[in-house]
């Protein structure tokens, strides 16, 4: 398909052209990049949701359970789901559309995993333009499910404007979580596995961590859920609902999407300043500043600001 052909068939919601765009993007070349440019003024009116928290706690099912209620309200969802990445094929391990399948056949419901690329924060670079492609796919709403990478799992927070984070009872969820700073992060929090010995008293823990943070004018709700029992599905998306609701108000959805954009654009300079330290001449540089540090004839500050001035010359 041509750039032309592609670009038509998102506007016209065609799952094929869908994920061929999202190809495209995900390769950055010059293709992917007029594909996003030519749908970014279509942007803007789907509803996304991120689902994040620590591996297995059960973020996959909770999608799948969550896409029953959604789909019930008739609205049309795009999933992008960011797997883990091979240290051997670059590409996603676990395939969430596996997990996700009994949805596969919903001509309303489109899945794209995608490969982390070892980013530390669970997202992978491209999954920004995959759900720019989703929303410009007019998909009313958009879950984007992270790898779960622990402590660095912020984020999701540039993409969506609702976050969930799920957790799950007899793992320590609750203290890291509090202990990672993932407390400030989600708007609703999901106990997975709710029918497990523990769950009541992750739910307490939670409430009292969250009585301890300093009031304000969004209190996450504690839902607990059992997907695989179809328990709390309902419940959660209302929860979600409800957190859409509170941002209709005047002023906070442009500000939670300002704050949320200042953020994506901040982290895409910076992989882009990585990339290009680590790669071509760049690597070589890096190398002589390495040997230049070691002989103690620069320091290591003076050799990052090196380092920087030649990554960002211009050519």
């Amino acid at each position: 398909m041509t750039a032309d052909e592609v670009l038509a068939g998102v506007v016209a919601g065609e799952h094929r052209a869908i994920a061929r765009a999202i190809s495209m993007v995900e390769a950055r070349g010059p293709e992917g990049r007029r594909v996003a440019a030519e749908l970014h003024p279509r942007t803007g009116r789907a509803w996304r949701v991120g689902v994040t928290g620590a591996p297995g706690a059960g973020k996959s099912t909770l999608v799948g359970a969550l896409l029953r209620p959604v789909r019930a309200g008739g609205w049309r969802v795009g999933v992008v789901a960011v797997d883990p990445t091979s240290p051997f094929t670059r590409g996603a391990v676990l395939g969430d559309r596996i997990r996700l399948g009994e949805h596969a056949l919903d001509p309303g419901v489109f899945i794209r995993s995608m490969a982390s690329r070892g980013r530390a924060g669970g997202l992978a670079e491209a999954a920004s333009d995959a759900v720019l492609v989703l929303d410009a796919a007019a998909f009313d709403v958009v879950l984007v499910e992270t790898v779960g990478a622990g402590q660095g799992e912020v984020e999701v927070r540039a993409l969506a404007e609702t976050v969930v984070l799920a957790l799950m009872p007899g793992a320590g969820d609750g203290v890291q979580a509090m202990k990672a700073g993932l407390m400030e992060i989600p708007d609703v929090i999901a106990v997975t596995k709710a029918d497990r010995p523990g769950a009541d008293a992750l739910a307490a823990e939670l409430a009292s961590a969250l009585s301890l943070a300093p009031a304000g004018p969004w209190e996450p709700p504690v839902v607990r859920t059992r997907a695989l029992q179809e328990g709390g599905a309902d419940a959660l998306w209302q929860a979600v609902r409800d957190h859409r609701r509170f941002l209709s108000e005047p002023g906070r959805l442009d500000a939670r999407r300002r704050e949320g954009l200042a953020r994506e654009l901040g982290a895409l300079a910076v992989e882009r300043l990585r990339l290009r330290v680590a790669g071509g001449s760049g690597a070589a540089r890096l190398d002589e500043l390495v040997d230049e540090v070691l002989a103690r004839r620069i320091d290591p500050a003076t050799a990052v600001d090196r380092l920087v001035a030649r990554a960002t010359e211009p050519g």
